[in-house]
């Protein structure tokens, strides 16, 4: 089914109130949901609404939550989300490092206490929104074998990094430094499909297809994505004194219970360093050279990173909106009476 960015956004947004959260910090949570689903994230997108709402309605994400910021040097601070809803404790950090970065050049916001956030490259496509460049970071439950190993250590600890350019494109990159998020397995549990090979394993450390039968993820480009991962989890966790590693809380396991989880954000103002103009003059060269580069076989040329996303979502407009599963178009219209649909027994339930 398609629908409108209205009408997406307004029905993820109803559900959310449904199940407890106030209307600003849902109003926060669905346009940052809904920029990923129309970008064609949907692992990130729309899907994800049922389970934010039972950890809400659950009491897992506190939906009046007393956010606190400590500036902790001229160019740092942490921001603690007192466990609510990830979304708009990231989106207020990113605000505090624009602000913090313009202002003397750099800016170190680490967010502490807070739920999942979804999709990190929102927020640094922020700062490229004002002329700045960013990186994020975000650890997550464990999920992933270290490399070697055959039991899940750290999460998919996602890594994005944005940058603006003299024209209207930006770079954004969003990235988990597993092979495939989880939600990309939920994704295909949802629609009865296979996983390719390499995506996850089994109990015994085995590769596994059958997305049902995933006990863990594996890292990108082995022992590489492994220091990746450690490198996220040492950032947005050790550093901010949060779990770690292995001490992360589940994402699945008890909804009643809040997560505890860090993001570190860091901006950068190109005007301190070669200077703004020159800085997204030479971004939007370097684009239009990667355009030109000869493609491979099987590819129509060499895209940078966000370029995809925005042709997807350009696309998708273009054809009467955006595509969402009947399944989850009926349960988002429908009556607040389920939100106890996980097995807390079960990390990757269902």
């Amino acid at each position: 089914m398609k629908l409108s960015r209205e009408e997406l956004k307004g029905l993820m947004k109803g559900k959310l109130m449904q199940a407890g959260l106030h209307e600003d910090h849902a109003e926060t949570t669905a346009e940052i949901l809904m920029w990923a689903h129309e970008r064609g994230y949907y692992s990130h997108g729309a899907v994800r609404v049922e389970y934010y709402s039972e950890r809400i309605f659950k009491g897992g994400i506190t939906v009046e939550p007393n956010i606190t910021w400590k500036q902790t040097g001229p160019c740092s601070g942490i921001l603690d989300g007192d466990n609510g809803i990830g979304f708009v404790v990231a989106k207020e950090g990113m605000k505090k490092a624009i602000e913090m970065a313009k202002e003397n050049g750099i800016a170190v916001v680490g967010m502490s206490n807070l739920s999942h956030s979804g999709s990190i490259g929102y927020y640094t496509e922020m700062a490229a929104d004002e002329g700045l460049c960013a990186i994020s970071f975000c650890q997550s439950d464990p999920m992933a074998v270290p490399y070697g190993g055959a039991e899940p250590y750290y999460g998919t600890n996602p890594i994005s990094f944005a940058a603006p350019t003299a024209d209207d494109r930006k770079v954004v990159f969003d990235m988990a430094t597993t092979v495939q998020a989880w939600g990309k397995i939920l994704d295909k549990r949802s629609k009865h499909q296979e996983i390719p090979a390499d995506w996850a394993v089994d109990e015994h450390g085995a590769p596994v297809t059958d997305p049902h039968k995933v006990n863990a993820l594996v890292p990108i480009a082995g022992a590489k994505g492994y220091g990746l991962m450690m490198m996220v989890d040492i950032f947005s966790g050790i550093l901010l004194g949060v779990p770690f590693g292995g001490h992360v809380s589940s994402m699945y396991h008890d909804l009643s219970e809040g997560r505890r989880l860090g993001q570190m954000h860091i901006v950068i103002d190109p005007e301190r360093f070669c200077g703004a103009d020159q800085f997204m003059k030479t971004m939007s060269a370097c684009l239009d050279e990667i355009g030109k580069i000869k493609p491979a076989p099987g590819f129509d040329k060499v895209n940078y990173p966000g370029e995809r996303a925005k042709m997807r979502m350009d696309k998708a407009y273009a054809t009467g909106g955006v595509d969402v599963a009947d399944e989850l178009v009926e349960y988002l219209k429908g009556e607040p009476v389920h939100f106890d649909r996980y097995d807390h027994k079960n990390r990757f339930a269902d």
